[in-house]
This record gives structure tokens, C-alpha cells and sequence, in this order.
């Protein structure tokens, strides 16, 4: 008995998916319905309806059109998906280990000049070559990696969906969709007993020339494609955690439409002072909170302040020291970096041991960071790109200020909204050194290694 109640092809256009589809076709207590998905149509071209459903159904309840694809075939269901398809559909179908994945794939350039060909020639399946149409069309290489970009990061979500849901999924090439013995094996995996005894050649090959001849400038496209990095080479991983909105630390006032997303270790208590001289805060905030504060407050802002990252992971290293938001941090430093905090309660001896003692937790961050230790990775040291990605799970900021030019960027915002910019409250820091005292090259050096990512994405320079 199959392990499967029903299946779905991934593929994209011009990858051999009908090709496919008919030979599943053939084999006994297997039925492919087509791009059942597709947003234009059911199925096949022309279909508005199947399984007495028609599109505006099937688009308001894909769940129970896919129940009565199930329920009204014999044997085992399927359909094909691209990634330009239903979205909802491939969270259901994700979500159903009982449904078996198919994943079709073929040459990223062949697939691209087939689908320009197509286009030209308006001609996306043959059965009979006499109606071929002959076309050359130009090559863009700038469509091309758009296009490939958009098709590779669909792929890595659904690699990334199979892995998290601890499914498996049957993969097949282009070129191997005319191998009777792979179609075989992939009745095998479906469960079907049932076996193809001879392919179905209905659909022909459209264009079996060398990929040089099928453009109108080939040289144009050997020197576009030597600049592309097939092996993504420029590609740095990033072991940082994805974060969480945090919509808890978000920050609203009953007497102004703003809402302050604060980033951990920058200027946080300066900017709740500032937000509490329009009225009183409402803290603690939840996602349905948080709701109801906006529908109140029609025309609300959001923002953000990014904080040098030197300054921040100093003002981090300051705010463990006094307060060791991390418990199990001094061990580490002591059995790992080989650095003796003082006992807890005692200052350090000087600040030469105080900034040595920064220079190990900037390494430290920078091990964190790059996914080499145990540790966990707290609010306080988390790159701030993470977190303003954490943020966009809710919403993103309508404005990223910099805590250098925060009074001009406050007098934007107010000035969008109509109200008076009040001065920013003065807030003294609790450092027991100033930063520009103990500052130096190997100082820098360090929050470029540990923060090389916010430098570089937000354009910080030096910090003095």
C-alpha cells in the first residue's frame, strides 16, 4: 500500500514538466490534474473549473480543493506547482508529510532560453513537428540572473521546508525524464505497483539544438556568462539566528502616533524619556496590543535607531560588567579566552585590565556571531541587521536614525506627523571609562571583525 494519499511536482516552466506529467499519466492508479494552481487557469489551458469547483472557489478555499481533488480521483492525486503559484498551497502541502514530493529540475540556462523561445514564438508545448516555429531570440543576461535568483531562492525554501519538517523528497533531472528506468523508480517511491512498459513520446522536444544556436548573440552571451559566480563565491554564511519581532520592548506613547522599536544596547533610555514628554508609555506591549494601539492611532510612525557598533558593543561590555545579563559569560571568558573578570561587586583594577577585558568580549562576539561557540545570542551583542530583519516579522521601521544625527532625524519624523520636535532629554551613560579614552586601532579593528557585517551593510566608518 502506497505511504502517500496524494503528490506534487515542483518545477518551473520549461523544465519537461508535461513531458513528465504524461508519463505519470500512463501508469496504472496515478493521476497528474496539470497546474491545478495556476493563476490564470485550472489545470491545463482554458479550464475555469474542476472537481465542480471553479477558480474563485478554488482560490478562496485551496485547502478544500485540494481535499476534493483527493477525494474524486482514483488512486493517487497529484499536480504540478511552480514557484509563481498559490503560495498557500505550498505551506498545505509542506505541511502534509502523506503528500509526496517531486522535485523536477534542468539546466538554469536552457530552461531560461526555452521559456524566451516560448514567449517569441508563443508556442509552449508541441505534439506534431510540423507546427514548429523557428525563433532566435536575444540574450539578456540581466533577465537571466533575475530570473535564476528568483528561481534559486524558491528552491532554497523548499530544501530548507523538506529539512525542517524532516520529509524527503524524489529528485529528477531534465535529462532524466526520458529514462524508463528512472520513471520506474519513481513509481516505486509513489508505492503504485504499477510500471511503465514504454514512454509517451506525445510531447516533442522543441529545441534540441546546442544552446549557442539558439540565440540571436551567442558571443554576447558567452562574455555576459563568464561574469556571473555560478559557485555564488562573493557568498559569505551567516551563522547568526534568525531573531524575533520582540514586540514586547516595542515602545508606544498615549499622547503621540509613534512607535519606537528600541535595538539592545543603544540609546534606549534616552529615546523612552523623550517619548514620555508627549505622554505616558504603554509598555509590555503583545501583538494584539500592538494592534489595537495602531488601529487607535491612525497615520502612526515607526522607528529605529542604529548605534555605532563599537559604541554599542561597548555599551554592552559596560552593562555586563555591572549587571552580567549573561550568567554564564565569566565562565566562559575565564576557561576559553583565559580572562579573570573581577569578583562580582569589585570594579577592575584599572582601565587597562577594563579594556583588555573589551578586547576579549569583542572576540567573543565575533566567535558568537559566526555560530563557533555554545553560547546563546542575547539581544544585547546581536548584529543589528538581525534584528531589524526580527522586526520585519511584524513590520518593518518606516525609519532607520542614527543615533549622530538623532535630533535631525527626530524633527523629520515629527515634522511627517505634524507635531513639535521636543529636545532630547540628556541621558548620562554609566560607563566607568569613556569610550574615546580607551579607544584605539586594535579597538576598531576588533568591532570591524566581530560587527564586519552592520559596518558594512549601513555604511559605518570609524568610530573616531
Amino acid at each position: 500500500m502506497t505511504p502517500f494519499s496524494s503528490f506534487v511536482i515542483f518545477a518551473e516552466m520549461r523544465t519537461g514538466s508535461n513531458f513528465l506529467e504524461a508519463n505519470l499519466n500512463q501508469i496504472d492508479g496515478i493521476t497528474c490534474h496539470g497546474e491545478t494552481f495556476n493563476p490564470y487557469l485550472i489545470g491545463g489551458e482554458g479550464k475555469q473549473e474542476m472537481f465542480g469547483i471553479n477558480m474563485a472557489g478554488r482560490d478562496a478555499d485551496p485547502a478544500g480543493f485540494l481535499r476534493a481533488m483527493r477525494a474524486q480521483t482514483k488512486g493517487l492525486a497529484g499536480f504540478r506547482y511552480f514557484s509563481d503559484h498559490d503560495p498557500r498551497v505550498f505551506d498545505l502541502v509542506m505541511a502534509d508529510p502523506a503528500c509526496a514530493k517531486i522535485i523536477l529540475t534542468r539546466n538554469q540556462l536552457e530552461s531560461f532560453i526555452s521559456w524566451k523561445i516560448a514567449i517569441e514564438s508563443d508556442q509552449w508545448w508541441m505534439a506534431n513537428t510540423k507546427h514548429l516555429k523557428t525563433v532566435r531570440p536575444r540574450f539578456d543576461l540581466a533577465e537571466f540572473t533575475a530570473r535564476t535568483e528568483q528561481i534559486q531562492q524558491f528552491q532554497r525554501k523548499l530544501v530548507h521546508a523538506l529539512q525542517t519538517t524532516g520529509q524527503t523528497a524524489y529528485y529528477i533531472d531534465y535529462e532524466d525524464i526520458r529514462d524508463l528506468d528512472v520513471l520506474n523508480g519513481l513509481a516505486a517511491y509513489l508505492g503504485t505497483p504499477a510500471r511503465l512498459q514504454a514512454l509517451d513520446f506525445r510531447f516533442k522536444k522543441q529545441n534540441p539544438e546546442a544552446i549557442a544556436e539558439k540565440v540571436s548573440n551567442p558571443l554576447e552571451m558567452q562574455q555576459g556568462l563568464a561574469s556571473v559566480d555560478w559557485f555564488n563565491q562573493s557568498h559569505v554564511p551567516n551563522f547568526e539566528p534568525r531573531r524575533l519581532a520582540a514586540v514586547a520592548q516595542y515602545v508606544v506613547s498615549e499622547g503621540v502616533d509613534l512607535l519606537f522599536m528600541p535595538i539592545k544596547s543603544g540609546p534606549e533610555a534616552q529615546l523612552k524619556k523623550w517619548l514620555q514628554s508627549y505622554g505616558p508609555l504603554l509598555l509590555g506591549l503583545d501583538r494584539q496590543s500592538l494592534r489595537k494601539w495602531k488601529a487607535a492611532h491612525p497615520g502612526q510612525r515607526s522607528f529605529t535607531v542604529l548605534r555605532h557598533p563599537l559604541a554599542r558593543a561597548y555599551t554592552a561590555w559596560c552593562d555586563y560588567t555591572a549587571k552580567e545579563w549573561m550568567p554564564e559569560l565569566r565562565p566562559y571568558l575565564k576557561r576559553v579566552h583565559k580572562f579573570q573578570m573581577p569578583p562580582k561587586g569589585q570594579a577592575f583594577e584599572s582601565a587597562e585590565h577594563f579594556r583588555a577585558g573589551f578586547l576579549v568580549f569583542l572576540e567573543l562576539i565575533k566567535h558568537v556571531l559566526a555560530g563557533r561557540t555554545e553560547l546563546r545570542v542575547m539581544s544585547q551583542i546581536a548584529s543589528q541587521g538581525a534584528v531589524i530583519q526580527g522586526f520585519a516579522q511584524v513590520q518593518s521601521p518606516d525609519l532607520l536614525l542614527r543615533e549622530d544625527r538623532l535630533t535631525q532625524g527626530l524633527a523629520q519624523l515629527c515634522g511627517d506627523l505634524g507635531i513639535e520636535a521636543k529636545p532630547l532629554p540628556l541621558v548620562a551613560d554609566k560607563h566607568p571609562h569613556p569610550l574615546a579614552q580607551l579607544y584605539g586601532p586594535d579597538i576598531e579593528a576588533a568591532a570591524r571583525e566581530a560587527y564586519w557585517r552592520d559596518y558594512e551593510g549601513f555604511g559605518f566608518r570609524d568610530w573616531a
